[in-house]
């Protein structure tokens, strides 16, 4: 497999979805589960008054508008309107046009044909009722209207605000798991990755539980409505309306089906992407040096090309998807039309009735719609929670040291250090180490030597419990390292590497990360002794300077410096260098090795060395060599044996 493939590959998810893995974020969930309630209680206040709405029209049609058919059977054909004589003006009309109207005591009829040969101020006087009825009713709408609209954004604010703390809850759950994560998990995936699955996936989650969670409730529940409410007005044409649902669940299956895979394969070259951006951006240096711009940008635009043909495919099946639920939706509106047209005409249906059911109907094909596309969220939620478990879920790659906790139990003196028969390889088939046996007494002051690849740093990540020996073991005082608190074990050490890592944020900051309780008057001997003192004061607001991340802000030497200042300030018992003067202008080499020099006294100390001319003041040197150890011994006695090491030394001078 290249090294491209392993790099930039995504791992390989379910063939299917298991939707059980919504239940395993019940635990971001429940916390927020009052919100959640209303939320849902909220969106079935706002449901009701949706369903209320089209019967309101049907009440206004029916009952004050469109005059009803007259009884089977009766003198009179047609639509007929009924008139109480109730007020002296409609009695006043009735007598004025005695031919027109059949009376029945304190009620009168009149044909809706007959009704229109009368003035306008007369039907006006007659249809008084239904003018205040038809006030009556659209009132009650305003307010309907008015409560629907005060209740759906009380809703949407619950739902954001729900959202906005459940997503706070699982990023901080990935951001805490990726720094209990070991080296190990980190060679294997990059950076790019890692932040993809912190942000985009757990905004993608984010989508899910502001549009989902609650919406589905009020889609099931609109739809369950509306079902009841046209098998209460009419069975029969209820049934010809839901003739076309079946054809509607095949196509959402298919849409399904083929969604969930370009949803992933989105997600994948989106972590792909993300992590050539961070590699390009981190070695942008050299791609510049070496005219590799082009070749880089083939690479991008590869990746660039399978995401947009990807989003291509998910733009295609939604666009053919969506609309084809809006034709199943139009062409069940032009079957109402022309069976409930003929009932109407026939006199079996009333024209209320028949309104009401095309707006119904019209809302029945919009849940539809809409669990179509939060299906479409759905997707692309289960793919990033898939994502985002693999890396919650992730048990073989736990770092020892970050089950003790940021504060260790116990802080005890390093002394004696013994490696038995430690073997260690980042893949099998590529052995570091091989049998490194090795005592460090206390107060000693070794120094490992080697070429490039022999093992040195890998020793000294293993001392730190950053990886785990294959096989042998390294005793710390006559104890297994496995028992010991990793956490307080590594506060016992300082490690001053020859690009220091600092953070963002003050130089203060930095300098105390391993003792914030540090006295001021500490603080400044502090930076007396590890020459900091004239690096801060050239600083523009001295301690309070605020350093870009990693430093970038300052030179390499000034960042070795605040780096041996912040080893001062943890004031660990051991010590370990990995050449700290490489690199440097020979007035800054001499300022660290002064620096170094003080704070190596009483401090058992190990420095890794690429230059013999680097170890010759240590008081033991052992040499390695394709992972084992080949000579050992001071500087003057490894020399007069003309070894490996005495090569190594003529071939530096």
């Amino acid at each position: 497999m290249s090294t491209e493939t392993d790099l930039f590959a995504e791992e390989r998810l379910e063939k299917g979805y298991n939707l059980s893995i919504l239940g395993r974020l019940t635990p971001f969930v429940r916390p927020q589960g009052r919100l959640v309630l209303l939320s849902i209680l909220l969106v079935s206040l706002f449901t009701l008054c949706e369903l209320a709405i089209p019967y309101f029209s049907k009440v206004a049609i029916d009952d004050y508008i469109v005059p009803g058919y007259q009884e089977a059977g009766s003198s009179e054909t047609g639509r007929v309107l009924e008139i109480q004589l109730d007020s002296p003006e409609v009695r006043e009309v009735v007598a004025a046009h005695k031919e027109l109207f059949s009376l029945n005591k304190d009620q009168a009829r009149i044909p809706l044909a007959d009704l229109q040969t009368l003035d306008k101020q007369e039907i006006n006087v007659l249809r008084q009722r239904d003018l205040q009825g038809i006030g009556r009713v659209a009132g009650f709408f305003i307010l309907l209207t008015l409560f629907s609209y005060g209740v759906h954004f009380a809703q949407q604010v619950i739902m954001e605000l729900t959202g906005q703390r459940i997503m706070h809850g699982l990023r901080m759950a990935v951001y805490d798991k990726i720094q209990r994560l070991s080296f190990g998990f980190f060679n294997r995936h990059p950076v790019g990755r890692l932040v993809t699955r912190a942000s985009n996936d757990v905004q993608n989650m984010y989508e899910f539980f502001t549009n989902v969670i609650s919406f589905v409730f009020k889609d099931v529940f609109m739809l369950l409505g509306i079902a009841l409410i046209l098998f209460s007005l009419n069975w029969q044409l209820t049934l010809v309306s839901f003739s076309l649902i079946p054809l509607t669940a095949v196509a959402s299956t298919l849409f399904a089906r083929r969604a969930r895979d370009i949803f992933r394969i989105l997600r994948i070259k989106a972590a792909e992407i993300n992590t050539r951006f961070a590699e390009s951006i981190e070695g942008l240096s050299v791609i510049q040096l070496f005219l590799k711009e082009v070749q880089s940008r083939g690479k991008m635009e590869k990746l660039n090309r399978e995401n947009y043909a990807a989003g291509l495919e998910q733009i295609r099946i939604l666009g053919v998807f969506l609309p084809l639920v809006e034709f199943f939706g139009f062409l069940a509106t032009g079957i109402i039309v022309l069976y409930g047209g003929s009932k109407v005409m026939g006199q079996t249906l009333s024209l209320g009735t028949l309104v009401a059911f095309l707006s119904y109907i019209r809302m029945f094909f919009r849940p539809l719609r809409d669990l179509a596309e939060k299906f479409n969220i759905l997707q692309n939620a289960l793919t990033s929670a898939e994502r985002i478990f693999q890396i919650l879920d992730n048990k073989r790659d736990i770092d020892p040291g970050s089950q003790a906790g940021t504060v260790p139990s116990s802080r005890e003196i390093i002394q004696r250090i013994e490696f038995k028969d430690v073997s260690f390889a980042y893949t099998p088939e590529e052995p570091i180490l091989e049998n490194i046996s090795l005592q460090i007494e206390p107060g000693e002051n070794l120094a490992l030597v080697g070429p490039t690849g022999s093992g040195k740093s890998t020793l000294i990540s293993l001392l730190a419990g950053f990886y785990r020996p294959d096989s042998g073991q390294i005793l710390i005082n006559g104890r297994d390292q496995r028992d010991w608190d990793i956490a307080a074990l590594r506060a016992g050490m300082a490690l001053i590497l020859q690009d220091q890592f600092l953070f963002s944020g003050t130089v203060r900051e930095n300098i105390l990360q391993g003792n914030p309780g540090l006295s001021e008057d500490r603080l400044q001997q502090i930076l007396e002794d590890s020459n900091a003192n004239a690096v801060v004061q050239r600083l523009p607001q001295g301690l309070e300077t605020q350093l870009k991340q990693g430093g970038a802000s300052i030179s390499s030497g000034q960042r070795q410096l605040i780096s041996i200042a912040r080893a001062f300030a943890r004031n660990a018992n051991l010590l370990i260098l990995d050449e700290a003067t490489s690199s440097i202008d020979s007035k800054t080499e001499e300022d660290i090795q002064q620096a170094v020099k003080r704070l190596m006294q009483g401090r058992t100390c190990i420095s890794i060395a690429h230059r013999p001319s680097a170890a010759r003041n240590a008081s033991r040197i052992i040499v390695l060599h394709q992972g084992r150890i080949i000579e050992s011994g001071s500087h003057s006695e490894l020399v007069r044996q003309q070894g490996f090491y005495a090569r190594l030394r003529s071939l530096q001078t």
